[in-house]
């Protein structure tokens, strides 16, 4: 089934027009037939030459109902207008056209209906002129009447070609429903009708409704999770320049007519805060009328459904340069590089396809290529990744020069440091010989010591090297100027192995100790262990627990232990 919606001057036959190819009543209000003029929208469909189906929307003419007939056309990809052979283009037709040219809409037809009381002619000819200026360009057109059926053959054929050049609909994609109407069916609960633009929808599809705090007008329904609601974008304008509009509009998209404040941003890019929010994407169309004075301001292309706060002087200045470089098309890597960091599920949100991210092999010190992300579900430019990389190194250092004994930069404080929105992006920019112990940032290496303690950690290993099993006593700790702050600097550092407070030994103890225990009768006593470390058992002690926690030795039920290899 394919969509059209009708459009044209009141009373030229619209209403007329469909009935007489379908069959059906599209005046569903006693209203409408007593008055025989459309008020709100009409529905019928009916079956093709080909055997295809086509359903037509069918919209009021009248100057009064405008809103209701952009909500009809707004979401069909196609348009059938009407005009009358026997009173032409009129101001309507007019309006009409230029909603559809707002629109984007780019297939149609034109049917001149009532020829059986005037030559059409003249009024094809004028007519196919006006649209031929619009997004709809040269169209078909076919002379009818809707009294006589003369021209409904021609009509039904020109509505199957139509069908066949229409893009097949992305089923694949999330549902959007700009819903037209509602109402209760005693038994069936409440029933929506709207045009589905992409998606599909299948029994016992779980969807979620747009504007919930609104429960007495249902306005659409959507895929969860799928879709950003927004009451602030930025759009191109394809109409009147942004410095004619007036303060406020009436924004019209898919059946929602939404109160929108203008903000001039460039010649033709406005910024539009809306009465309440709607779940648009970039690449939307949209238009913008004037109710006041019935004159539709043009169309306007949604550029971005989340920007950013215009505070500062020369804000919106700056902000119009970066719009005159998009084009309302989805594009990550230019996302990416505008907004530098951001989650892969906001991206979708907005309608940007993540996954068609682009693979850019780099080296792999530079960090991750961002076809994928960089941590979590976070997505980043790879220019800004690299430079909050080399930001870190450099606040992590500058740390340590002025905290010299410090166990290295709180991750919460990088993270400000670096405004960063979350820590495990933070953790995700460590590389090596940096690391992360304990929630701070340090290095991971000797060299990183301040110089007092390096000269305290070699005097150990000059004193010490040929015993390596001996531990230097408190009191001579205290002589190399190795209290707890610096001995803590240099366990994290690996310059000094901590078995004890105040007991350390140079990092390589732990493998000799194991050689040597090695070579014991096995089993071996504490005794045994000490006399062949040739150390004390203030030393001897801890070392064993130790050994026995990280598996090297285990302990035996009578005390002795074993080498486990």
């Amino acid at each position: 089934m394919f969509v059209v919606a009708t459009a044209g001057h009141v009373d030229h036959g619209k209403s007329t027009l469909v009935r007489a190819l379908t069959g059906m009543e599209p005046d569903r209000w006693a209203e409408e037939r007593r008055r025989g003029m459309t008020i709100d929208l009409g529905f019928a469909w009916t079956t093709l030459p080909s055997g295809g189906t086509v359903a037509f929307v069918d919209v009021p003419g009248h100057e009064r109902f405008v809103p209701n007939m952009l909500a009809g056309v707004g979401p069909v990809p196609a348009a059938l207008i009407v005009v009358a052979a026997d009173e032409g283009w009129m101001p309507q037709s007019a309006e009409h056209l230029a909603a559809l040219d707002a629109l984007g809409v780019a297939y149609g037809l034109l049917a001149v209906t009532r020829a059986d009381l005037a030559d059409p002619g003249p009024a094809t000819a004028r007519a196919r002129a006006e649209i031929a200026a619009t997004s709809l360009g040269a169209v078909p057109a076919v002379a009818v009447s809707g009294l006589t059926g003369a021209g409904l053959p021609e009509l039904r054929a020109a509505l199957d070609r139509l069908a066949a050049q229409l893009p097949a609909p992305v089923v694949d994609d999330p549902v959007r429903l700009w819903v037209d109407r509602s109402f209760t069916v005693r038994g069936s609960g409440t029933v929506v009708t709207g045009t589905l633009g992409a998606g599909r929808l299948r029994v016992g599809d779980e969807l979620e409704l747009a504007g919930a705090d609104e429960p007495v007008r249902v306005r659409g329904l959507l895929t969860p999770g799928r879709f950003h609601h927004t009451d602030l974008v930025d759009v191109r304008l394809a109409g009147d320049p942004a410095a004619d509009l007036p303060a406020t509009l009436t924004l019209h998209v898919g059946s929602a007519a939404v109160p929108v404040r203008v903000r001039p941003l460039g010649p033709d890019t406005v910024r539009l805060r809306l009465a309440h929010p709607l779940p648009l994407l970039v690449g939307d169309r949209a238009l913008l009328r004037d109710p006041g004075r019935h004159h539709v301001s043009g169309g306007v292309r949604v550029l971005d459904v989340a920007p950013p706060p215009l505070a500062r002087r020369g804000a919106a200045a700056a902000r119009a340069q970066v719009l005159a470089e998009l084009d309302g098309r989805p594009d990550l890597a230019g996302e990416l590089r505008r907004r530098r960091l951001i989650r892969a599920g906001a991206l979708i949100r907005m309608g940007v396809p993540v996954r068609d991210l682009p693979v850019h092999a780099e080296p792999a010190q530079n960090g991750p290529a961002f076809a994928e992300p960089v941590a979590g579900d976070w997505l980043a430019d790879p220019a800004h990744w690299r430079r909050l990389g080399e930001q870190l190194t450099e606040e992590v250092a500058r740390h340590a020069r002025e905290h010299p004994l410090a166990p290295g930069m709180p991750v919460d404080a990088l993270r400000q440091r670096l405004a960063l929105p979350d820590r495990v992006l933070v953790e995700a920019l460590v590389r090596p010989p940096l690391r992360i112990h304990a929630g701070r940032v340090g290095a991971a290496s000797a060299d990183a010591l301040p110089e007092a303690v390096a000269r305290a950690v070699q005097r150990v290993r000059a004193e010490y090297g040929d015993r390596p099993f001996r531990a230097p006593e408190a009191d001579r700790l205290v002589d190399l100027g190795l209290g707890p702050r610096e001995i803590g600097a240099a366990v994290r550092a690996g310059a000094l192995l901590r078995l004890a407070d105040n007991v350390v030994l140079l990092p390589d103890a732990l493998d000799d100790a194991v050689r040597v225990l090695a070579g014991l009768p096995q089993p071996f006593t504490l005794s045994a262990a000490r006399q062949a470390l040739d150390t004390t058992r203030r030393v001897a002690v801890p070392l064993l627990e130790l050994l026995d926690r990280r598996g090297a030795t285990r302990r035996l039920p009578d005390d002795a232990r074993i080498v486990v290899t």
